[in-house]
């Protein structure tokens, strides 16, 4: 039976101003305390997700439940016209993530990146995997599978933020040095991993922990890389050379958007999650050649301070750091935080060491791929989406995100201080300065 579209009934008058209200108080707390935390040196994104915990239960439900229970009602319908705007911000985001990832850069580095890159995986994965085999079942979601909740936590320990990390980078002024770029390859190869793990761990998590499905989930995956690189390159070529024929703006947007969804729902109609598909549409886009970033500046602008903002913001309201007054769910936290930033330092450490790297040199790279920022917010985001997480460990794995984020920058300035720099990176420095 076909419903037409006339017989649809509209979204109800309440349910819109419940939904515009939102939306603008959330954007305008978020604009606000974003720009606060750029003032005080540290990611905007400690301040959107500031935002989302004062308005959230942690705060304006104690302070007042009244206003808070209309403004964010616990009603599906309504939780979702939110989600939905976040969902598209996040998509976005991500496909930005993987347009910072040069592929060239990551093969002329070769063994260091591999070694670097492969401790700050391994050790931080393994590590998570052991602590989530431990951690109390009040953190993990019901009906789930304690092996899916313990890959999932190792999966949120080893990823890294490229985003903060190349903005960390730039605002230490080291992204001319030798350190800085090691350390955005070796980040970019441990996304590459962690998206990858992440949509495995993610499949595994709706069909169960078995033979057949991980099986059908694997191949499902070397599908979307083989059709990325069949299909996709040819797809972006194309709609890059069309797009690099006018001068407006407005084509280049266009075409980069639909790309990136269109590359989400791919992924996500062979089971895996959307922000994979997005993630490799950005490493397509960068790597073509034919990508005029100046014309995605208008996209950038929006996502960066309308869309990324939101769903900041949105994840924030998810948090509840009440729940760090239960004695179980503070122990767990700062276990879990130690094996995140010890995993990190010591994988990293020991892959420079192995690459005959200095000792100052395996810990800056230790506390540059520390910080996890928007990456671990989106999979803590992902885990609770699909019921893996409780709203506590969803608290826990977002605290991680924020407080790695906080001790990157002075972790990374104070290592570096004790590196020489080469004349190589002086004349590197007026190349990125020219």
């Amino acid at each position: 039976m076909t419903i037409s579209v006339t017989e649809l009934p509209p979204i109800a008058a309440h349910q819109m101003l419940v939904f515009l209200l939102q939306l603008a108080v959330l954007l305008v707390t978020a604009f606000l305390l974003g720009r606060l935390a750029t003032r005080l040196n540290l990611a905007a994104v400690v301040g959107e997700l500031a935002a989302g915990v004062i308005l959230g239960p942690s705060l304006l439900a104690h302070l007042l439940p009244s206003l808070s229970s209309w403004l964010f009602p616990p009603d599906p319908g309504q939780i979702h016209l939110l989600d939905a705007v976040g969902q598209l911000g996040v998509l976005l985001l991500v496909g930005f993530t993987g347009m910072h990832i040069d592929l060239d850069v990551v093969r002329r580095r070769g063994r260091t990146a591999a070694l670097v890159s492969a401790g700050g995986l391994i050790i931080p994965l393994g590590l998570g995997v052991a602590v989530g085999t431990a951690l109390p079942a009040s953190l993990m979601g019901e009906g789930h599978e304690r092996p899916v909740f313990a890959l999932f936590i190792g999966v949120a320990m080893c990823v890294s933020a490229i985003p903060v990390i190349a903005k960390t980078l730039v605002e230490l002024r080291l992204l001319h040095r030798d350190i800085g770029q090691l350390t955005i390859t070796a980040a970019a190869v441990d996304d590459i991993v962690g998206w990858a793990l992440l949509s495995i761990i993610s499949a595994m998590a709706t069909t169960g922990l078995r033979a057949g499905h991980l099986a059908l989930t694997l191949g499902s995956l070397a599908l979307v890389l083989a059709v990325a690189y069949l299909v996709g390159r040819p797809a972006v070529r194309v709609g890059l050379t069309r797009s690099n024929k006018t001068e407006d703006p407005a084509v280049t947007v266009a075409v980069v958007t639909v790309l990136t969804l269109a590359s989400a729902a791919g992924t996500t109609a062979l089971g895996l999650e959307p922000i994979l598909g997005a993630f490799l549409c950005g490493i397509l886009l960068s790597t073509s050649g034919l990508l005029d970033r100046r014309k995605l500046a208008p996209l950038s602008t929006f996502v960066m301070a309308v869309l990324a903002p939101v769903f900041f913001a949105t994840a924030g309201l998810r948090m509840d750091l009440t729940l760090l007054g239960r004695p179980h769910v503070l122990l767990s936290g700062l276990v879990v935080l130690l094996i995140a930033i010890g995993g990190k330092f010591v994988g990293a450490y020991l892959g420079a060491r192995l690459s005959k790297l200095s000792r100052w040199e395996g810990l800056a790279l230790g506390a540059g791929l520390n910080a996890r920022g928007v990456i671990e917010v989106i999979v803590a985001t992902v885990g609770l989406r699909l019921g893996v997480l409780t709203t506590a460990g969803y608290t826990i794995i977002v605290l991680v995100a924020v407080v790695t984020s906080l001790m990157a920058p002075p972790a990374l300035r104070y290592a570096v201080k004790h590196i020489a720099a080469t004349e190589e990176e002086r004349e590197r420095e007026k190349v990125f300065s020219a």
